[in-house]
C-alpha cells in the first residue's frame, strides 16, 4: 500500500508569487501532466474547483488553491500543448473550465479503462489491476473548501496524481496490443470538442417530486419556491438542497400556507435550516401565487421537447419505434462483447434512442451513417455499428413481451 507521495505531502500554493513559481516549474518540465480537482459540491454552491492538483511527469506535485489565487492563467500557458492526463475527465473538465483551465490533449484513464472493458474503473481499482498497488485514501467526502487543510487531506489529494503517468503507460501498451489506442484518443478528443451545455430552460422543471404537482397554479409555486431558494444558496454559498430539499419544497407548494404557523405544520418543514428562513418560504408562496393569477405569467404544464419521450412510455406512444431500440440494443450488444467494452461506449445512449425514435428517411446504410455522424458518433462508432443498425432500422423483431417481475 503506497500511504503517501514519494516525495512527501506537498504543501499548498496559495499566493501570486508561489503560482508564477509553479508556472515556470511546469514549464520547464516535460511529458504529460497528471490534472486532478477537488470540488465540495456537499457543502458549497455549484461544482468549482477548491483544489487542483498538477504532477509533471518526474516532477513535483502542485496544489493549487483555486479560491486563493485570482488568475491561473499562468499555468494554463506554462501547460500549451502538454498532454493532460485525468481520471473520469467528464467529471473533472467542468471545473477546470470553470477554474480558467483546458487542456489541449487528454487521456483519460477511466475511459481508456472502459473501452478496454474492465468492470472496476475506479482510480484505485485501475492501479490496482495494472500497477499491482494500493492507495490510502479516506477522505473522498470530505469538505475540501475548509482551510487550512489537514495533512492528510492534501496527502489524499496528492494520492490522487502520483501514480496517473505510470498508469497512462500501462493502459497506453495495452490499448495498443488491442488495437484500440487510435479508438481511445478519438474519444479523448470527442470530450475535449463536446460543444458546452447552453443553460438548461427552465431548470426547476428538474425539482424531483415535481410529478405530482397537477395544477398549473401549484406549479407556479414550485417555480417561485426554487427561485427564490436557488438565490439564497447562491449568495450563502452553500448546496440549494441544504436550505430547504426537493420533498420540502413541493410538500410546501401542495399545502399552499398563508401564514408561519400554516408553513410550519408542514410535516418537511420542521427541519431548523427549512425553518430559518420561513418568511422567505412564504413569500415565495405568495408571489407563486400572485403569478398563477396572471395567464400570461403562469407556466404551462408540458414543455415540448424535441428530445425523445422516456423509453418506457415508447412501448404506447410509438411501438414501432420501440421495436427498433429493442432490436437494436439487442445486436448491437454483441458487437460490445466482441469488442471487449460496454455498450455505453460502443455508442451513446441518447445516440441510439435518437435514431431509433426518428430514423433518417429512406432507411439506408448512407443515411445512417450520415444520422450518426450528425449526432455526435465518432468514426470508429459508425463503422462499428451502421450495418448492424441499418438493418435493424429496416426489419425490427417483435416486442418482447414485458415480464412480470413481482414474486
Amino acid at each position: 500500500m503506497i500511504e503517501e507521495p514519494a516525495g512527501g505531502i506537498p504543501p499548498i500554493v496559495d499566493t501570486e508569487a508561489q503560482l508564477q513559481h509553479v508556472a515556470e516549474k511546469l514549464r520547464s518540465g516535460s511529458g504529460p501532466i497528471a490534472v486532478d480537482t477537488e470540488r465540495a459540491s456537499g457543502y458549497r454552491y455549484g461544482q468549482r474547483a477548491f483544489l487542483i492538483q498538477l504532477k509533471r511527469e518526474g516532477g513535483t506535485i502542485w496544489l493549487l488553491d483555486s479560491e486563493a489565487l485570482s488568475d491561473l492563467e499562468p499555468i494554463q500557458k506554462a501547460l500549451t500543448g502538454v498532454e493532460w492526463i485525468l481520471h473520469a475527465a467528464i467529471q473533472d473538465l467542468p471545473s477546470l473550465r470553470q477554474a480558467g483551465l483546458w487542456p489541449d490533449k487528454l487521456f483519460d484513464t477511466e475511459l481508456a479503462g472502459r473501452l478496454l472493458g474492465y468492470k472496476k474503473v475506479s482510480l484505485s481499482a485501475l492501479l490496482e489491476h495494472k500497477l499491482n498497488v494500493t492507495l490510502a485514501k479516506e477522505h473522498s467526502a470530505a469538505d475540501w473548501s475548509v482551510r487550512p487543510l489537514s495533512d492528510d487531506m492534501r496527502n489524499y489529494a496528492a494520492l490522487d496524481v502520483e501514480l496517473l503517468h505510470q498508469l497512462r503507460s500501462a493502459l497506453i501498451d495495452e490499448l495498443q496490443q488491442t488495437h484500440k489506442l487510435d479508438i481511445a484518443y478519438e474519444e479523448f478528443h470527442a470530450l475535449l470538442a463536446r460543444p458546452q451545455k447552453p443553460p438548461r430552460k427552465d431548470p426547476w422543471r428538474r425539482t424531483s417530486g415535481i410529478h405530482e404537482i397537477t395544477d398549473r397554479p401549484t406549479l407556479a409555486i414550485v417555480k417561485s419556491l426554487w427561485t427564490t431558494r436557488e438565490k439564497l444558496a447562491r449568495s450563502r454559498d452553500v448546496p440549494p438542497g441544504k436550505l430547504l430539499n426537493d420533498r420540502s419544497l413541493i410538500a410546501v407548494a401542495k399545502s399552499k400556507p398563508r401564514t408561519v404557523p400554516q408553513l410550519m405544520k408542514v410535516p418537511r418543514m420542521r427541519r431548523k435550516a427549512a425553518a430559518r428562513d420561513a418568511r422567505r418560504w412564504l413569500q415565495a408562496v405568495q408571489d407563486g401565487i400572485k403569478v398563477s393569477q396572471d395567464p400570461d405569467k403562469i407556466p404551462p404544464m408540458r414543455v415540448s421537447s424535441q428530445r425523445p419521450p422516456a423509453v418506457k412510455a415508447w412501448r404506447d406512444s410509438d411501438p414501432l419505434a420501440a421495436r427498433r431500440l429493442q432490436t437494436c440494443r439487442k445486436r448491437l450488444a454483441s458487437v460490445a462483447t466482441n469488442h471487449n467494452m460496454p455498450l455505453e461506449n460502443l455508442l451513446l445512449p441518447e445516440t441510439l434512442r435518437e435514431i431509433c425514435w426518428r430514423p433518417p428517411e429512406p432507411i439506408t446504410p448512407e443515411s445512417v451513417e450520415r444520422r450518426l455522424n450528425d449526432l455526435g458518433a465518432r468514426d470508429w462508432q459508425v463503422q462499428a455499428t451502421s450495418a448492424v443498425i441499418t438493418v435493424a432500422l429496416l426489419d425490427p423483431d417483435p416486442l418482447e413481451p414485458l415480464v412480470n417481475r413481482r414474486g
